[in-house]
């Protein structure tokens, strides 16, 4: 154990030491090469933009010229998530018409596909009376007026 220790430290020593004799021409190299990506001025304002360019061009791309409707106002936050709705909402509908298929057969049910079909609508129930009481402003009793 205490060699491997000891090569491990060594094999450490020499990485750092590479590292401090050509990782900054390493940066350099890899700035260069990759100028025509950094975006002048870099401000918020060129950051917004580009952000708005790259949902909307992923947005378009997955929706495959598709019209779409879309009632929710979208934040920075969900950019990453717009990728894979196309293929979430066919999956949705897949599952649902799995499910209903189930529900018909009753020599599928037992005892442990009621608990979990009753424990994942609890579930959903909590998460939406939690969302419920987060609308509120964290109050049981109602809305402030």
């Amino acid at each position: 154990m205490a060699s491997r220790l000891q090569q491990f430290q060594t094999k450490a020593a020499q990485i750092s030491e590479f590292m401090t004799k050509n990782g900054t021409s390493y940066y350099k190299e890899l700035m260069e090469k990759n100028n025509t990506y950094i975006k002048e001025p870099s401000n918020i304002e060129t950051c917004q933009m580009l952000e708005k360019q790259l949902f909307y061009t992923r947005l378009a791309s997955n929706l495959g010229g598709k019209e779409v409707v879309l009632l929710f106002e979208v934040s920075s936050s969900n950019i990453m998530n717009v990728r894979g709705i196309p293929r979430r909402y066919e999956a949705f509908w897949k599952e649902l018409n799995c499910l209903k298929e189930f529900l018909k057969t009753r020599e599928a049910w037992n005892i442990e596909n009621a608990s979990m079909a009753a424990l994942i609508g609890v579930e959903c129930y909590a998460w939406f009376y939690g969302g419920e009481i987060i609308g509120r402003g964290f109050t049981i009793k109602g809305y402030h007026v």
